[in-house]
């Protein structure tokens, strides 16, 4: 069975390399001839964990192909996934123009059956447009080739892809057909083996559980934020909060971390074009409008609590910046809150210093001069007067505060992913704040 996936960026690379793990013959497609030569050489153009060992070993067995053109590997594929991007327009609404670009280049290159898979995260009525744009070229054609298309929305975690793809929780899979669904049963039929479960049900559906999926997460991570910034107010901990909510079983323990904000290619895109759609049929979705307000105004509240404490006045203070990445295990700097916590502390004179193990490359292209670029923990925190923990990596988590202690300017640490033991930053002579728990350190 071969299987054609167009783009290869973080969704488009991910499941053509584990549909080729599992024994399929996977072609992936992009228009980049850059980014194409580059993975036949063997240079991914993401940061996952594992990914680059599962793309080279299958690109060996001749099992993971690599090409430019749609056209040329269509005829022997039953199956085509699209999975290119769907940027926010400046109105929050998903922009299909790849998508249904795709689509017409099938219809204008088809020969066989074939089904179309939209793996991209696209609004409820968007497969229906893919449809539409495949018919047009194909009555531009003047020919009639029978053809079905599916939704198939994809659940990655950045930074757990890989597992997320090889173990699921569910695969959705919207069809229309009973011949679309035996395709999609034959392209699955390995992790039906494994036990993990196909959920079948209408196109619609499938859509528009990949947003409310995204949208409840998102949710559970601005109430936290929210809940934290009581917990500030009133001097209640919003860690025991956490544990105590948390062990509730209809409520749970995930995602209910609070921080700064959250951030990366889904979360933000995916609640901004699920509140327009709504706007579009003509509902207000009032829960979730909340909840963007909430995680914009989070994303500053790092800065603020650093602002406050040097009372106002952030002129020729040198700040460090551990962590750079939306979060943990990936270079994904799309929406990462250390973007606006670094601008509003250069808006207001400081000089920023910044290291993550990882995003460092990715975030060359946006923040360019405006930071020292540093190559280690400790490098950045070195003639500091605050340290900012922004991305909880594991190589943050146990630094030698000692040492530490020795190479600052003054000792004050602000914790944005409450990772730190207040108790253990007091011994080592820290003014430490956290999120959600009332600290009362002297300003500087």
């Amino acid at each position: 069975m071969k299987v054609l996936v167009v783009g290869t960026g973080y969704v488009g690379l991910v499941t053509g390399a584990c549909l080729a793990d599992v024994g399929i013959d996977v072609c992936c497609i992009d228009i980049d001839s850059r980014k194409i030569e580059r993975l036949e050489q063997g240079i991914l153009p993401i940061y996952e964990p594992g990914l680059d060992e599962i793309v080279h070993r299958n690109y060996k067995s001749g099992r993971l192909k690599f090409s430019t053109s749609l056209a040329d590997n269509l005829d022997s594929a039953e199956t085509v996934f699209i999975a290119v991007g769907t940027p926010p327009g400046e109105d929050g609404s998903a922009d299909l123009k790849y998508v249904l670009g795709v689509a017409t280049e099938i219809g204008n290159a088809m020969k066989n059956y074939t089904v179309v898979v939209t793996k991209s995260t696209v609004p409820v009525g968007s497969s229906e447009k893919v449809g539409q744009a495949i018919a047009a070229a194909l009555d531009k054609r003047g020919v009639q080739i029978p053809f079905d298309v599916a939704s198939n929305p994809e659940f990655l975690k950045e930074g757990a892809a890989v597992a997320d793809f090889l173990k699921p929780d569910r695969i959705v899979l919207g069809v229309n057909s009973d011949r679309a669904k035996e395709v999609l049963l034959r392209v699955y039929h390995p992790f039906v083996l494994n036990g993990h479960p196909l959920l079948f049900m209408d196109i619609p559906s499938a859509e528009m559980t990949k947003y409310a999926a995204n949208a409840m997460l998102a949710t559970r991570i601005s109430f936290m934020n929210d809940i934290a910034q009581l917990c500030e107010l009133t001097g209640a901990d919003v860690n025991k909060v956490r544990q105590g909510i948390g062990s509730d079983p209809r409520i749970g323990s995930k995602f209910l971390y609070a921080g700064i904000g959250y951030g990366g290619s889904c979360f933000p895109k995916d609640v901004k074009a699920l509140v327009k759609t709504a706007k579009q049929y003509g509902h207000n979705l009032r829960i979730l409008e909340a909840v963007e307000h909430v995680n914009d105004d989070q994303k500053l509240v790092l800065f603020q609590k650093i602002y406050q404490y040097f009372e106002g006045n952030l002129q020729g203070k040198t700040v460090a910046i551990w962590g750079l990445a939306f979060k943990p295990n990936t270079d994904d700097m799309r929406e990462a809150p250390s973007l606006v916590i670094i601008e509003k502390l250069l808006e207001q004179g400081a000089q920023v210093k910044v290291f993550d193990p990882v995003a460092m490359n990715e975030a060359r292209h946006l923040l360019a001069d405006k930071v020292i670029w540093c190559d280690d923990v400790y490098e950045a925190a070195a003639e500091a007067d605050a340290i900012a923990l922004i991305t909880e990596w594991n190589e943050f988590r146990l630094p030698e505060w000692n040492r530490i202690a020795g190479i600052v300017r003054q000792k004050a640490v602000f914790d944005g992913r409450n990772i730190y033991d207040e108790a253990r930053m007091a011994e080592a002579g820290f003014d430490y704040f956290c999120i959600g728990k009332n600290t009362t350190a002297p300003s500087k």
